[in-house]
C-alpha cells in the first residue's frame, strides 16, 4: 500500500498568455484547474500508471472539498484531516517562450490538535509493506522536523518512507534516515554546500555518502541533464529524453510516483530507472499538472538510455 501525504495541498490554476508584462493588461488564452500539491500529484500519477494509493494530509474549505471530489472522481482513495480556513490556490503563468511564473498562496494554519490527528492516521496505516510518500512544503503550524517525526513514527511499525523535500525540511528529515529520497541536483548541492557550479562527480559523491548513512535509494533529478540513481555501491544514470515539452511543473512528482510504483512492485534497478525517466519526461508534455498516460510512459521507456 502507498500513502501519499500532502501537508500543503492546492488547487493549481494554470493560465497561458503570450508574454508577462509587469503592470500590463494580459489576455488569458487558456485556463486549467487541477487538484494539486506534490503528494496529490504523486497519487494522480500512480493512478495513471495503474497503481493505487491513499491520499492524505490537510484540506479546508470549498477548495478542499473540490480537491477531494476530483480525487474521488479519478478513483483515488482519500483520508484527509479537515482544518479551519481555505486550502490555497496556486497560480502558474505560462508564457509562449516557455517561462513560468508561479504565485503560491500560503495555505491554512495547522493547529496542534489537527497535527496530532494526522499523526494518528499515519500511525494506524503504518505496517510492513506500506510506503509513505512525504513530499512538498508544510503549512504554518508545522515545523521543519515534521517529516523526521513521521519517518520515525512509521518506521517503528515496519513501514518505509520516500522523501521529496528541500531546504531545512530536507535536512532535518535526513536525521530519521528515510528509505528513499528524490532531491534534484540543486537541492542536493544546497544541502552539501557545493555552490552553483556542481559537477556530476560531486553530486555522485554526496549521493553515495547518503546511501552509506542508511538511505537505501537516492534518486537525483538533474533537469535537462537527466537523472542518476544510487543504491549501495551501484549507480545508474540516464540522459533526459527528447520530448515536446510544455512545462517542467510536475516532472519531479511524476518521478517520485514512478519510484514508489517500482518499489511496491519490486522492479529491478534498471527497470525502475527506465520507469522514472519515462514518467518524468511524459509529465513535461502535459498541460497543467496532469499526469502522463501509461501508454506514453510505456513508449518512452523504450527510449531510455541507461549508463552504468
Amino acid at each position: 500500500m502507498i500513502i501519499t501525504v500532502t501537508m500543503n495541498p492546492a488547487i493549481d490554476k494554470t493560465v497561458e498568455i503570450d508574454a508577462l508584462i509587469p503592470g500590463g493588461l494580459h489576455r488569458i488564452q487558456r485556463v486549467e484547474y487541477d487538484a494539486g500539491g506534490k503528494g496529490i500529484n504523486v497519487s494522480k500519477t500512480l493512478r495513471a500508471l495503474g497503481g493505487e494509493s491513499i491520499a492524505t494530509g490537510f484540506l479546508g474549505g470549498n477548495a478542499g472539498r473540490m480537491i477531494e471530489q476530483v480525487l474521488r472522481d479519478e478513483g483515488i482513495r482519500t483520508d484527509f484531516v479537515w482544518v479551519d480556513g481555505e486550502t490555497r490556490t496556486n497560480t502558474k503563468v505560462f508564457e509562449k517562450n516557455g517561462a513560468v511564473t508561479e504565485l503560491n498562496e500560503p495555505g491554512s494554519v495547522i493547529a496542534q490538535e489537527q497535527k496530532l490527528d494526522l499523526l494518528k492516521k499515519l500511525e494506524d496505516y503504518a505496517a510492513k509493506d506500506v510506503l509513505f510518500v512525504l513530499s512538498g512544503s508544510v503549512p504554518k503550524g508545522m515545523d521543519a522536523g515534521i517529516y523526521a517525526e513521521i519517518t520515525q513514527l512509521v518506521h517503528v511499525k515496519g513501514a518505509k518512507v520516500l522523501l521529496d523535500a528541500d531546504g531545512e525540511l530536507f535536512r532535518r528529515s535526513l536525521e530519521a534516515v528515510p528509505d528513499m529520497i528524490k532531491p534534484n541536483h540543486v537541492e542536493l548541492a544546497d544541502y552539501a554546500a557545493l555552490g552553483e557550479k556542481t559537477t556530476e562527480a560531486e553530486i555522485l559523491r554526496v549521493a553515495k555518502e547518503l546511501t552509506a548513512s542508511g538511505i537505501d535509494t537516492v534518486m537525483v533529478s538533474r533537469g535537462k541533464l537527466g537523472a542518476m540513481m544510487v543504491r549501495s555501491e551501484q549507480m545508474l544514470s540516464a540522459p533526459a529524453l527528447p520530448v515536446n515539452a510544455h512545462s517542467t511543473v510536475g516532472a519531479g512528482d511524476a518521478m517520485v510516483a514512478a519510484l514508489a510504483y517500482a518499489c511496491e512492485r519490486k522492479l529491478d534497478m534498471e527497470e525502475c530507472m527506465r520507469l522514472c525517466m519515462a514518467a518524468s519526461a511524459g509529465a513535461v508534455t502535459t498541460i497543467g499538472t496532469k499526469p502522463p498516460a501509461r501508454t506514453l510512459v510505456d513508449e518512452l521507456m523504450k527510449q531510455v538510455e541507461i549508463k552504468r
